[in-house]
Order: structure tokens, then C-alpha cells, then sequence
């Protein structure tokens, strides 16, 4: 049943209706329109929000008008279907979440909202599980918190560092959208010792960013510095009338195919799955098969250049021929009666720790004489702790969620170098 300024719907047999004389798809558009627009508006958060994603699940009509009455979160801040996990987030207004760590499953937990004191306050959106090698750290990134398997089609990308825990480097499940500079790592599809290059990219191949940590060779206690670059980012992004190529419509043929057996992903991993954001132990009833295209329909901001919308492949600059966007830790401050270094968080960090951080643009810097209004302008990405095993992650455009989850998983990884 979906229900949404005073209009009730009940698709609960929905499954299996998307013929061409089907009675969901022959109310008239406009009045269609009109009902989904009404459920878009009032349900604005989650989890109220899951009725614009039953909405998109009815058929093939109901989903096209969802879609272009959905906008991403970089117009909205709004996070609806898993495909928004990968574009930019609020250009307004930093999207708020909180990351919950477990330390006996080695698990971190993204969720969007306030930190509760317990989980069920807050939106499940992605996980991520660390594993030790020998020479590197990995931190595999999936949308069940249940499902790690590199070949899953809830797969999202990695994290990898160095054995020293100074280098990083995220790979994304999925080629950037119009970035062909970015090439996929290869790997050898044989045993051991094998020279074979399979003629397939394994998945979470794209190297979309690296961070890197500076070293400590004096001792010395400190700040950590950091510096994040953004490969699928350029530097223009900032810029007036810059933006952010991001994926609009990717297959996932799949997804809604009701199999016991572990569903591994030919191709690359795709993020448009009609079914919502997922919860901390989603279940995946697909909600109609035929919603294996939906895709969320962002207009791009007014540009007075005139240049396509993002996401269009002919571009005539291509973000692979500028630089990419690089981020820098915003440098604290030491507080002399507080015998500390110090930043302002403005009361989203209550605790200390070497783990806190706030990242701006490289060469942008935040004076004592500035104001409080351009300084938070210039905040891309904070995270900080707020209680034991509980942090919170604040991101805004140009970054995705799925970036600013990554680079916040670097700062819980060992650095022996560092400190």
C-alpha cells in the first residue's frame, strides 16, 4: 500500500502486471503525473520515502514518470535509489551520516541521518569489511552488510592500502561516467605465475581516487596530514558552472532474478536498482522485473557555457583532459588552554581523536579573520568521533557518498608511519 497526501495505492500484487493493457499503466498520464508528484513531495525522508520507490516498482509508465520526477541528491539532498550513492551530493547543504564500526567483525556501517545510540534511528546505505593480506589492507564496500563477495551484484568498490597504511587507493565497482583516461586495472585470470590477462576487467577495477597520508619521520604528536586525489573529479567541478559527470542509466540484467545461488555480475557492476536504499539486513524481493533500467533523471544546474548535462558522452571538455579536484585536511589549530589541537566542527565531533578530520579544496584555506558562513563553504568532507565506535560523516558536492565513505575509511586503517 502506498500512501501520500491522502492518495492510496495498493500495489502489494504488483508483481507481474507490466503488460501493455495492464490497469496501472492505462491511468492517464496526467492524473499519473499528478499522484506521483503528490507521493514525491510528501514523502521526504525515509523511511516514508520507500513509497516513491514502490511507486517506480508498479510498471513500466509508473516507472517513467518516477524517473523524471526523482531528482538526485545534488539538486535535492535526497537519497532515494542505490544510483545516488555515486553522484555528488548536496551543493546547498552538507548531507549528514554516521558510521557505526564493529570491531569483531571488522565491519563499518554507513547510514544516513543523526548518530543514534542505536542504528534503528538512522537509513542503512552502504557497508564495508576490512581484510588483511600480507602487503595490503583491503576494505571491501557492498550495499549488504551481509554480502562481501566481489563478484555480488551489491558489490560497490574497495578501498586498498599499502602494508604501511600511508598509501590508498579506491577503486570503483564500475567505469566513471566520461572519464576514459581511467583505465581498469588488470589481473591475471589463471593461477599464480600466469602472464594471461583475462579479457574481462574484474570488477571494482577503476581507480577513481587515491589518498596518501604524509609520513612522520620525526616522532613527533601531531595532526595526521592527508591529501585525497579525485581522478573522476575535475578540478573545474568548483568552478561556477562546473559539474560533476556522474551515472545516469547503467544495466543490471540480473538483479531481479530470483535465484538461491550467489548472483555473480558478467559485466560491470551496476548501481540503478529499482529497489531502495538498502536496510541493514535487506531481504531484495524484486518488486517487478521489469525494473532493471530505472535510473534517477538529474537535470544539470542552468550553465551559461551552454555545455551538455552531465553524464553525456560528447562533452567538449572531457574532465579527463583537466586536472583532478585534489583535497587537503583543513589544519588545525592548537589550543593553548586546552593543550590540544583543535577544528570547528560545529558541534558535530565531541570527541577527540587522531582520526578526525576536515577536507577543502587544495589551496583554499580557512583564515581566523573569515567568516563562519565562507568557512563552512569550503568544508567538503568532515568526520569526526562521538562515542565509542560511533562517528559522523558529513559530505556535499562534489562528492558521492560512496567517495566520502571510502576516504573516511582510510582514517580508521593503522598508519605506522604516521604517528
Amino acid at each position: 500500500m502506498v500512501k501520500g497526501m491522502g492518495i492510496r495505492v495498493d500495489i502489494s500484487s504488483s508483481r507481474g502486471v507490466e503488460t501493455e493493457g495492464s490497469c496501472w499503466a492505462s491511468i492517464p498520464p496526467e492524473l499519473l503525473r499528478d499522484i506521483l508528484k503528490r507521493v514525491e513531495v510528501s514523502e521526504e525522508s525515509w523511511p516514508q520515502r520507500k513509497s516513491v520507490v514502490a511507486c517506480a516498482g508498479v510498471c513500466s509508465t509508473w516507472r517513467e514518470v518516477t524517473r523524471d520526477l526523482v531528482r538526485g541528491p545534488e539538486s535535492t539532498g535526497k537519497l532515494t535509489f542505490p544510483v545516488s550513492l555515486k553522484q555528488p551530493g548536496s551543493r546547498d547543504a552538507a548531507i549528514q551520516c554516521f558510521i557505526r564500526r564493529d570491531r569483531t567483525t571488522h565491519t563499518y556501517s554507513l547510514y544516513l541521518g543523526l548518530p543514534p545510540s542505536s542504528v534503528e534511528g538512522g537509513k542503512f546505505l552502504l557497508a564495508a569489511r576490512k581484510s588483511r593480506h600480507v602487503q595490503k589492507t583491503d576494505y571491501v564496500i557492498s550495499l549488504d552488510d551481509e554480502d562481501f563477495n566481489k563478484g555480488s551484484i551489491n558489490y560497490m568498490g574497495k578501498l586498498r592500502s599499502n602494508f604501511l597504511g600511508t598509501k590508498f587507493t579506491i577503486f570503483d565497482s564500475q567505469p566513471p561516467a566520461n572519464c576514459p583516461s581511467i583505465k581498469a586495472v588488470g589481473r591475471t585470470s589463471s593461477g599464480r605465475g600466469s602472464k594471461q590477462v583475462s579479457p574481462k576487467p574484474p570488477p571494482g577495477s577503476f581507480p577513481v581516487a587515491s589518498i596518501s597520508y604524509e609520513l612522520n619521520v620525526l616522532g613527533t604528536r601531531g595532526p595526521r596530514r592527508m591529501q585525497a586525489t579525485l581522478h573522476s573529479v575535475p578540478s573545474s567541478a568548483l568552478e561556477p558552472g562546473g559539474f560533476v559527470p556522474y551515472p545516469l542509466e547503467v544495466d543490471m540484467p540480473s538483479l531481479f532474478e530470483e535465484t538461491s545461488e550467489p548472483v555473480v555480475a558478467v559485466n560491470t557492476p551496476t548501481l540503478n536498482q529499482a529497489h531502495s536504499l538498502p536496510s541493514p539486513r535487506p531481504s531484495y524481493t524484486p518488486l517487478n522485473r521489469s525494473m532493471k533500467h530505472l535510473s534517477v533523471n538529474t537535470p544539470p544546474p542552468p550553465s551559461p557555457t551552454g555545455m551538455l548535462p552531465p553524464g553525456a558522452t560528447d562533452v567538449p571538455d572531457s574532465p579527463s583532459d583537466k586536472a583532478p579536484l585534489v583535497l587537503r585536511n583543513k589544519c588545525p589549530r592548537w589550543h593553548e588552554q586546552l593543550q590540544c589541537w583543535c577544528l570547528n566542527f560545529r558541534g558535530r565531533v565531541t570527541v577527540a581523536s587522531v582520526k578526525n578530520f576536515q577536507l577543502v579544496a587544495a589551496g583554499e584555506t580557512a583564515g581566523a579573520g573569515q567568516a563562519g558562513a565562507e568557512v563552512d563553504k569550503q568544508v567538503l568532507l568532515q568526520f569526526g568521533k562521538v562515542g565509542n565506535d560511533m562517528f559522523t560523516m558529513d559530505y556535499r558536492y562534489p562528492l558521492s557518498a560512496f567517495q566520502a565513505f571510502a576516504i573516511c575509511l582510510s582514517s580508521f586503517d593503522t598508519k605506522l608511519a604516521c604517528e
